[in-house]
């Protein structure tokens, strides 16, 4: 199992989203990624540019990755984004072939994405270490639980 774990963290500024993007799909190309964790919930409104350009440009080529399970992090008061990221999965449904869960934190998708592993604390305190703490999102509690599938599988 190849993880990518992928956090958003330019803050408001939207000038590199797509070069951000294209990364994405670069390294995890490159690392034969099987399962990804996007951590959206920092990332601002996408504008409909943008969503046409991840609908045209971007979905094309990340449905052709070899994945098998996507998380999307993204809390319940980002409504814009997750109905944009909904839009942008019901639109390419026929082609994606892995499974797709929301969260809406990122240490609790972290942990069921990897099959409750032994080596998550270890990853959380590397990420820690590189990029602050990692803790849950600020008032939403100690309880996390898995929102709807959309089981896009078709295997």
């Amino acid at each position: 199992m190849s993880l990518l774990r992928v956090s958003w963290a330019a803050g408001r500024d939207m000038s590199r989203f797509r070069s951000t993007f294209e990364r994405v799909l670069e390294v995890a190309r490159r690392v034969a990624a099987s399962r990804v964790v996007l951590e959206l919930d920092a990332l601002p409104d996408i504008s409909p540019y943008d969503q046409a350009w991840l609908a045209t440009q971007w979905m094309p080529r990340a449905v052709e990755l070899p994945l098998e399970q996507v998380v999307i992090v993204l809390s319940p008061r980002r409504i814009y984004n997750h109905q944009v990221v909904e839009g942008l999965l019901f639109m390419a449904r026929p082609f994606i072939h892995f499974d797709v869960q929301f969260f809406s934190q990122s240490i609790p998708a972290l942990r069921w994405i990897s099959d409750y592993s032994p080596l998550v604390p270890g990853l959380l305190a590397e990420w820690d270490a590189a990029f602050g703490p990692a803790g849950l999102a600020p008032g939403t509690g100690n309880a996390a639980e898995q929102r709807a599938s959309y089981g896009y599988d078709q295997a």
